[in-house]
C-alpha cells in the first residue's frame, strides 16, 4: 500500500472534494453567476466587518477559501497591507473580486484547503467565509492554520452550522419516507457550534470568540431553493449522496414543505445558520488570566454583588473628595 493510500485509509472523508470543485467549477461557467452569491456576499461582509474590528493593521493577510472575492472585496490598506487570495477552483479564482483599495498587494494561488503550502509564520491575519463546511478534516485544517500564522496572529472564520436548511432537510426525508419507504443523505451535514470551540481549542488557539447567527431567506417554492443552492455550488458533495430523486418524491416533498414551514403569502423560508468564530495564535505579549487567589470578590459573595459594587462606589466617592477638598487648602488650613 503506497503512503498516500495509507494516509487516505486514516482520513475520515465524507465529502467528495472533486465532486465539489467541480459543483464549483459550474458555477464559474454561468454567465449569471453573481446573482447566486448574496447569501456568501452578506456574510463576506460582516465577516469583514469582524476584521476591521480589531484595532491593528496587519502586514500579511490571507482569504482562505476565497470564492468570488466575497470579503477580500471589502478590505482597505488601513486593514492590511498584503493580501494573497486562494481558492479550490481555478475557474472561481479567475473571477474573484480583488479588493477596491488597488494600493493592497493582492496575489491569487489555487490552493487546496486540506492542504496548505504556505511556509509556517507566513500570515498575520488568515480570514474564511463559507468554505471550511467541506473539509473532511477540519481539526487538521485548523492545525495548520495555526503553522501559518506568526504568534499574535488572528484566525477569523465563517461556516454554516448544524441547523442550515433544517426545512428543506426534513421536508425531503418525510417526502421520501411516503414515497419510497426510506431516505437517503440530500443534505451535507455541517458542524455543531458545541464542537467548534474544542477544535479550536485543540489546534493551539486561545482567546476564542464563537457566536452564531441566522440568515433567514424566502424562495417562491422549494424547487427554487434548491436551484439556488445549485447555483451558488453549495448542492450536496457527501459520498453517500444519492444522484437521483423521483419525481413524486420532490412534488410531496414540496408540499411538506409548504405545509410544515410556509409563509402566509405562499412562500416558504430557508435558515442558513452561520458560525462565526476568532482565534489568535499564543504569543507572550497577550493578556493572560490574574493568577488563582488574586480576586477581589469571592464567588461565594457573587449574590451580593449589588451590594458590594454600591459600596465600593460610595468608597470611591468619599474618597475622590477628600482628594478634591485637600486640594483646594492652603498650607494654613485656610481655603483659597
Amino acid at each position: 500500500m503506497s503512503q498516500q493510500a495509507k494516509s487516505n485509509s486514516n482520513t475520515m472523508n465524507i465529502f467528495d472534494r472533486l465532486a465539489k470543485k467541480l459543483q464549483r467549477d459550474r458555477t464559474a461557467k454561468n454567465e449569471d453567476y453573481l446573482q447566486f452569491n448574496y447569501i456568501k456576499d452578506e456574510v463576506g461582509n460582516r465577516l469583514s466587518d469582524r476584521v476591521y474590528d480589531i484595532n491593528r493593521k496587519f502586514k500579511v493577510g490571507l482569504d482562505l477559501g476565497c470564492g468570488y472575492g466575497h470579503v477580500s472585496r471589502h478590505l482597505t490598506k488601513d486593514a492590511v497591507e498584503e493580501l494573497v487570495m486562494c481558492d479550490h477552483s481555478a475557474l472561481v479564482l479567475k473571477k474573484a473580486s480583488i479588493p477596491e483599495d488597488t494600493t493592497i498587494n493582492c496575489r491569487k494561488m489555487v490552493v487546496d484547503e486540506e492542504a496548505l503550502p504556505f511556509e509556517p509564520g507566513s500570515f498575520d491575519l488568515i480570514m474564511s467565509s463559507l468554505s471550511l463546511h467541506w473539509v473532511n478534516q477540519l481539526p487538521s485544517t485548523f492545525s495548520q492554520i495555526m503553522k501559518c500564522l506568526r504568534p499574535d496572529g488572528v484566525f477569523i472564520a465563517a461556516l454554516f452550522g448544524g441547523d442550515t436548511l433544517y426545512e428543506l432537510r426534513g421536508s425531503l426525508q418525510l417526502g421520501e419516507t411516503e414515497r419510497e419507504g426510506g431516505f437517503a443523505a440530500h443534505i451535507s451535514p455541517f458542524a455543531a457550534i458545541r464542537d467548534i470551540g474544542g477544535l479550536l481549542n485543540a489546534a493551539g488557539f486561545t482567546m476564542l470568540t464563537i457566536d452564531t447567527d441566522e440568515i433567514r431567506v424566502g424562495y417562491p417554492s422549494m424547487f427554487e431553493l434548491m436551484e439556488d443552492l445549485k447555483g451558488m455550488g453549495e448542492n450536496n458533495a457527501s459520498w453517500i449522496r444519492k444522484l437521483h430523486l423521483h419525481r413524486d418524491t420532490m412534488f410531496a416533498a414540496s408540499a411538506i414543505y409548504k405545509e410544515l414551514y410556509g409563509n402566509e403569502d405562499g412562500s416558504i423560508p430557508a435558515t442558513f445558520q452561520i458560525i462565526y468564530m476568532i482565534g489568535w495564535k499564543p504569543d507572550p505579549s497577550q493578556p493572560k488570566p490574574l493568577e488563582r487567589g488574586t480576586g477581589e470578590i469571592s464567588i461565594k459573595d457573587l449574590y451580593r454583588l449589588d451590594e458590594v459594587v454600591k459600596d465600593a462606589t460610595e468608597n470611591l466617592v468619599k474618597k475622590t473628595a477628600k482628594e478634591v477638598t485637600h486640594a483646594f487648602e492652603d498650607d494654613d488650613g485656610k481655603r483659597r
